[in-house]
C-alpha cells in the first residue's frame, strides 16, 4: 500500500497530488536590475514539479525589500509578466505553486536601497556577516527603525504583491514570516525595542504581521495563503527570549484565520533529526494550531514517513534535497539514492549546480 506522504492530499480546495512540499529556496538567479524571472528559472521549477506543493523562492514585495543580489521580485508589472512563464511552465507539468512574499529588512544595504538610505527594520541592529552590493561584498550597517507612516505603507506593499502573485498565475502566497526578516524582527523581543504600539507586550509586538495577514487576505482567498515562522531558527544575535510563549501565541491567534497552511521551519540537519527527534519544536505547535501544519528542516525520507504517521505534521517540506534531486519524490517514494548538491554552486551563477541535475537512472 502507497505511504500517505506519497499520497493525494486536499489543500483548502488546492488538489496535491503528494504531501512533499519544495521548500522556497532562495538561488539568486533573476534577471538584473529588474528582478525579473527568466527561462532558466521556469525550467528549474518544472523539473521539480512533481513535489505535491512547490513554494517559489523569496521574492521582494517592494524595492525596500530587497537585500539578496539576483533575487526577483513581485512588486512591478515587469516581474509580474515574468513570473507568468515560470507558474504556466509548472502547471503544464501537473505541479502547484505558491509564492513567498518577502521583507528582508535588515539584511541589506543603503548601497542597494532606495535613495540610498539604510534598510528597515522594526529596531535600528546591525546583522553580522557580510553583503553583496554594486561595491562588492562589505559588512552590514545599522538599519533604521521602521516609522509608523512606513510600516502601514509596507503593510499595503504585501497586500499588492499577493495580488500580483495571483496575477503571475500562483495558486497562493506564502508569507514569510521566519528567520529574522522584517516580519520576525518584530516579533522577537530581542531585535523590538520599540515604545509605540507596535512594541512591548507580544499583543503589540504581533500587531505588525497580523495586519500583513490581513491585508494579504483582503486579496486573496484565505484557502490561498500560508504562513512561515522559525520558531527556534533564529540568526546570530536576534532571538527571543520567550519562544514558546512567543510564537505560542501567535500560533493560537492563527486559529481564527483558518489558512492554507502553518509552515513551521527549523535549521535541522537530518543526523539531528535520526539522533535527537525531540528536539524539534513541531510537536508543541502541533497541539496548538488546528489547521493544516508543514515541518520544513533536515527530513529524510523516514523522519517524513514518521511525522505522517503520528500525526504531528500534514505535509513535508524538503529543501536543499530538491536542489540537485530533481525527482526527490519518486526518488523517496523507491527508496532510490540521493544525489549529493553542491554548495558552491547555491547562489547565483548560470545552469550549473541549477538546471543540470539528472534524475534517477536505474541502469
Amino acid at each position: 500500500m502507497t505511504h500517505p506522504l506519497f499520497q493525494k492530499f486536499d489543500l483548502s480546495g488546492t488538489p496535491l497530488s503528494n504531501r512533499i512540499v519544495m521548500a522556497p529556496l532562495t538561488r539568486r538567479r533573476a534577471d538584473q536590475p529588474e528582478l525579473t524571472a527568466n527561462d532558466m528559472m521556469a525550467t528549474y521549477y518544472k523539473q521539480r514539479a512533481s513535489a505535491g506543493l512547490i513554494i517559489a523562492e523569496g521574492s521582494q514585495i517592494s524595492p525596500e525589500g530587497y537585500g539578496f543580489t539576483g533575487s526577483p521580485g513581485c512588486y512591478s508589472e515587469e516581474q509580474v509578466e515574468a513570473w507568468k512563464n515560470v507558474t504556466q511552465a509548472v502547471h503544464n507539468a501537473g505541479g502547484k505553486i505558491f509564492l513567498q512574499l518577502w521583507h528582508v529588512g535588515p539584511w541589506s544595504h543603503r548601497l542597494i536601497q532606495p535613495e540610498g538610505k539604510p534598510p528597515l527594520a522594526a529596531s535600528s541592529v546591525t546583522p553580522s556577516g557580510e553583503v553583496l552590493t554594486p561595491a562588492g561584498r562589505i559588512s552590514y550597517e545599522p538599519s533604521r527603525a521602521i516609522t509608523e507612516e512606513e510600516i502601514y505603507k509596507t503593510v499595503k506593499d504585501f497586500g499588492r504583491a499577493a495580488q500580483n502573485a495571483l496575477k503571475a498565475g500562483f495558486d497562493g502566497v506564502e508569507v514569510h514570516g521566519a528567520h529574522s526578516y522584517l516580519i520576525d524582527q518584530f516579533i522577537m523581543d530581542g531585535t523590538n525595542r520599540r515604545e509605540d504600539g507596535f512594541g512591548g507586550c507580544i499583543e503589540n509586538r504581533a500587531r505588525f504581521l497580523f495586519l500583513v495577514l490581513d491585508e494579504v487576505l483582503r486579496h486573496v482567498p484565505t484557502s490561498q495563503v500560508g504562513l512561515r515562522l522559525s520558531p527556534r531558527s533564529v540568526k546570530e544575535g536576534m532571538a527571543d527570549s520567550r519562544p514558546k510563549q512567543t510564537y505560542g501565541f501567535i500560533v493560537e491567534k492563527l486559529n481564527d484565520y483558518n489558512l492554507a497552511y502553518l509552515h513551521i521551519s527549523e535549521m535541522m540537519t537530518p543526523e539531528e533529526r535520526l539522533k535527537d527527534p525531540g528536539r524539534s519544536v513541531v510537536p508543541f505547535y502541533r497541539n496548538l494550531y488546528d489547521g493544516v501544519l508543514v515541518s520544513c528542516g533536515g527530513h529524510g525520507r523516514e523522519s517524513a514517513k514518521s511525522i505522517i504517521d503520528n500525526g504531528i505534521a500534514d505535509l513535508v517540506a524538503f529543501g536543499k534535497p530538491f536542489i540537485s534531486n530533481p525527482d526527490l519524490v519518486r526518488r523517496l517514494q523507491n527508496s532510490y539514492s540521493l544525489a549529493m548538491y553542491d554548495k558552491s554552486t547555491f547562489y547565483h551563477g548560470g545552469a550549473k549546480g541549477y538546471i543540470d541535475y539528472p534524475e534517477y537512472n536505474k541502469s
